[in-house]
């Protein structure tokens, strides 16, 4: 990640809504020989006793139920909006075009759980994907036999997180006019590209003319 200080994020009142925005991660590890793993997996954002936990579910015997199994360092990716910036934006042209993208890093440690807090993190996160208090979809509709079926091949996870990296790379080191023409064009390209403008009209105050 760019760890320049223009681009950090540090404040956990932004960083948690922007996880809880964009729970699908990219959970990343590695087994004992140094192999690198990845998956897909949707998370809950849990904070308690002034700790933040990442709370999910994997198959069972899969490269990475192993390699956590291995070795329990794990770094979760949240992924934001992102969008190509076109140096011809700028006042001066004559330098390279970039991305503008944000993104948080979680890492910790891994713990796998038991079938009781698997069974609660199902429930729960349905709930919550579903939003729908009716859906006939959620968790306790599901029959006996078929969750006592699909429990046997999957297992629950949580992550401790032991740090937090924010980056918002969005134009903060762009002159005033640079960076206002840039919103312009990314506003009407629409979909990532205009929600990163969205962001960085929001923050226009803090980093324009840096």
């Amino acid at each position: 990640m760019y760890h320049l200080p223009e681009y950090k994020e540090n404040n956990e009142g932004v960083l948690l809504p922007f996880m809880r925005q964009y729970p699908f991660v990219l959970l990343c590890g590695s087994n004992a020989a140094g192999e690198p793993v990845v998956s897909h997996v949707p998370v809950l954002i849990k904070a308690r006793g002034g700790r933040i936990y990442l709370q999910g579910h994997m198959m069972r015997k899969t490269d990475h139920h192993i390699a956590f199994e291995q070795n329990p360092a794990a770094l979760a990716v949240f992924n934001g909006p992102h969008t190509y910036v076109s140096a011809s934006w700028y006042s001066n042209p004559q330098v390279g075009s970039t991305w503008n993208y944000m993104a948080v890093h979680a890492r910790g440690q891994m713990r796998f759980l038991e079938q009781a807090q698997l069974l609660h993190i199902l429930e729960e996160t349905t709930a919550l994907f579903e939003n729908n208090a009716g859906s006939p979809a959620l968790f306790k509709h599901l029959p006996n036999e078929y969750v006592q079926r699909m429990t046997k091949a999957i297992v629950a996870f949580e992550i401790e997180v032991a740090n937090l990296d924010g980056i918002f790379k969005l134009s903060q080191n762009r002159d005033t006019a640079s960076y206002d023409n840039i919103i312009q064009h990314l506003q009407a390209q629409g979909g990532d590209a205009a929600a990163i403008a969205a962001e960085m009209e929001q923050r226009r105050n803090k980093v324009a003319g840096v």
